[in-house]
């Protein structure tokens, strides 16, 4: 059938069992990223790990996301025909459930094994599920009835993937932790990871299941769209050089943990915290207890000795990999704007900037959340175990559904009063939502009243940015600056705070980005929304990346990479106005 005849097989009524489908799937996608938030602090302890081998959940997760957008590009390019508009947005969904059904069983086999690898390899076949997914899921929303109102779908969907950030760390916690409060990080070693089966499996079957109900459904359109694709070469040519050269970092990393020192370490690590036990167990003679203190401290410096060469190795690498993604794109950048041909969607400077502001996006929105629960262990930050943090992750990712609530209030028809009282009771109704799931979870949430405080300060500058794509990203930008400048200042109540409202900074970041990255792009407008999926590797190499300067300068110090990134978000506000004036694209609807 030709692209004509299935594209006007929309409906003006809206395919209700369909778009509920469709929004389960939304909702999915935000409970397994933010339920990672409290899977990684207890990995780390459960498997024995450091910052940055926990946070490689997040790098196995969201880099699936760029090696399956890439692999659909490439395939695409080579057939001279979008893959994703050829199979059909339906068949595409139906297509990203089953594989993502599929890593949710490699996943149960990896929790009952107590296998670290396998576990981070069924995430990342989760997620390239998910990334075929959230290619076709946006179009296929405004397919499910009238296009007039496909925005409001869009945004109903967004919303609540949102709520599936806010609960997801509350039952994964929950499964990990039972009803208990007060697990240490020694007793989390001896719990076990049984009931996170029951969670992949009924997941797997909801998979299956929505795979089942798109499929056989005669009402939800196919959305196949037969286009040409052009052959971007010299894209195609930098795609691959970074995808090397980020192999080689990574790959260079993970040697260095098989090698003799790094096994001494692990081997006198071990003996110390044998000796550590011994000593506790001691009785109160003096004589053998200095013995075995200045054994102990002996022990410690021999280790640091042996352990410091190595994490700045590693961190040298993982400078490099992040170096290698920014050259490639910068390099594009640089070309493209002497010779666009061959370049595609590259040729445009916008593009291209956005890209490196959708890495350093999502590196920041992630970044703050995995490293959370590390954060809280510091006295300073409350001594929390792995078992109390869930609260604090749930908050930080409420803080997106806070956002996207507020941000979703222009999308209704509203007068000017009623669009100014909904800007101001929609954020607070949200906020009340986070406290109200977390409260029935049995969490303490007194601490947590006053970020009502930060949600103010979101509402106020929701009104200075006017729903202006380079005004909003400008202004949270430097709230994001602002928020993690304050975090790493100070401690306590204060700085949990200013690092929650990371999460309020990035909540309305990435339709801004994406807005501002495609326009004017033209026919090359798909194949750049492609490029900018691809970028969500932010959150698969920055966090990793603060993983590791956490092992070195310690994690609270480490926030100042997620500082970097939204610097970097202001400055692209900044000049993609400029790029955008020089293309004569008119900018009054984006400031």
């Amino acid at each position: 059938m030709d692209s004509t005849s299935e594209s006007s097989n929309v409906t003006t009524k809206t395919n209700y069992p369909a778009l509920y489908t469709l929004v389960v799937v939304f909702f999915f996608w935000g409970f397994f990223a933010a339920g990672n938030s409290v899977f990684i602090p207890f990995c780390k302890n459960f498997f024995h790990l450091d910052q940055f081998q926990s946070q490689l959940i997040d790098f196995a997760f969201y880099t699936a996301y760029y090696f399956g957008s890439l692999f659909l590009f490439l395939f695409s390019s080579y057939k001279g025909f979008d893959l994703v508009s050829n199979w059909g947005f339906k068949k595409s969904i139906v297509f990203g459930l089953l594989f993502s059904a599929l890593g949710a069983g490699v996943m149960i086999w990896a929790v009952q094994e107590g296998i670290y690898v396998a576990l981070l390899v069924g995430l990342f076949v989760v997620a390239l599920g998910f990334s075929l997914q959230q290619i076709a899921a946006n179009p296929l929303a405004i397919l499910l009835g009238n296009p007039k109102t496909g925005a409001s779908r869009v945004n109903l969907a967004g919303g609540v993937n949102s709520f599936g950030t806010t609960i997801g760390p509350l039952i994964v916690a929950f499964l990990l932790f039972g009803t208990t409060q007060a697990i240490n990080d020694e007793q989390i070693q001896h719990l076990s990871l049984g009931k996170m089966s029951l969670l992949y499996g009924g997941v797997g079957i909801l998979f299956i299941i929505a795979a089942a109900l798109f499929y056989f459904s005669k009402n939800v359109p196919a959305g196949i769209e037969r286009e040409a694709m052009e052959k971007p070469k010299k894209a195609i040519i930098t795609l691959l050089v970074m995808t090397a050269l980020l192999i080689i970092s990574f790959g260079s990393v993970f040697k260095t943990y098989s090698s003799d020192a790094a096994l001494e370490v692990v081997a006198l690590e071990q003996k110390l915290n044998r000796s550590v036990l011994t000593e506790n167990a001691l009785d109160s003679n003096e004589i053998v207890h200095l013995s075995e203190s200045q054994e102990l401290e002996d022990l410690k410096t021999q280790i640091k000795e042996l352990k410091d060469p190595i994490e700045y190795q590693r961190m040298i690498w993982l400078g490099l990999g992040l170096i290698s993604v920014l050259g490639c794109l910068f390099y594009a950048y640089n070309k493209s704007s002497k010779n666009s041909s061959g370049w595609g969607a590259m040729q445009y400077p916008q593009l291209v900037l956005g890209m490196v502001a959708i890495l350093m996006y999502t590196g920041a929105e992630v970044g703050i959340g995995s490293n959370l629960g590390e954060l809280l262990k510091l006295e300073e930050f409350g001594g929390m175990h792995s078992s109390e943090i869930a609260p604090y992750i749930s908050m930080y990712w409420g803080s997106l559904m806070i956002g996207r609530w507020a941000g979703a209030v222009s999308v209704f028809n509203l007068s000017q009063r009623q669009r100014t009282l909904a800007l101001i009771l929609v954020p607070m109704i949200a906020f009340l939502v986070v406290i109200g799931v977390n409260s029935l979870a049995g969490n303490n949430m007194e601490p947590l009243y006053y970020y009502s405080g930060c949600v103010l300060l979101q509402v106020f500058f929701s009104f200075l940015s006017k729903d202006k794509a380079a005004r909003t990203l400008l202004l949270f930008s430097v709230f994001g600056i602002l928020s993690i400048v304050v975090g790493l200042l100070t401690d306590g109540m204060i700085a949990i705070y200013a690092f929650l409202a990371g999460g309020l900074a990035c909540s309305i970041m990435w339709p801004a980005i994406f807005n501002l990255a495609i326009i004017g792009l033209g026919k090359y407008t798909a194949q750049g929304s492609s490029f900018l999926i691809m970028m969500i590797l932010g959150a698969g190499i920055l966090p990793p990346l603060q993983g590791k300067v956490a092992d070195i300068l310690g994690i609270h110090n480490s926030y100042f990479i997620v500082l970097l990134c939204f610097i970097y978000l202001l400055v692209f506000a900044i000049i993609v106005k400029k790029v955008l004036l020089k293309q004569n694209i008119v900018i009054d609807r984006i400031d």
